[in-house]
């Protein structure tokens, strides 16, 4: 919840990682997000939220990070084809 990064419970974690999860899918977009491009979209959320959701998502494999840029990772993207990950 905006200005309070901090105090986001279980499900506005789960909310935001999902939110970004399904953006870095989307295909009506290059396949490489920025943070701010992601922030742009998911605006329920700080961006220092969405950055600390962004770390948590690499580190459990489903985004990888080159540099600024941001992608479903080829686990996440198979799974996606294998039509496991909806709205």
């Amino acid at each position: 919840m905006p200005g309070e990064p901090d105090r986001l419970g279980k499900r506005d974690t789960w909310k935001v990682e999902r939110a970004i999860v399904l953006q870095v899918l989307r295909d009506d977009h290059v396949e490489r997000w920025s943070p701010g491009e992601l922030a742009g979209q998911i605006l329920d959320f700080e961006p220092v939220v969405i950055a600390r959701a962004l770390t948590r998502l690499e580190l459990e494999g489903l985004v990888s990070r080159e540099g600024p840029s941001v992608c479903a990772s080829r686990a996440t993207r198979y799974l996606d084809a294998l039509e496991l990950v909806g709205i």
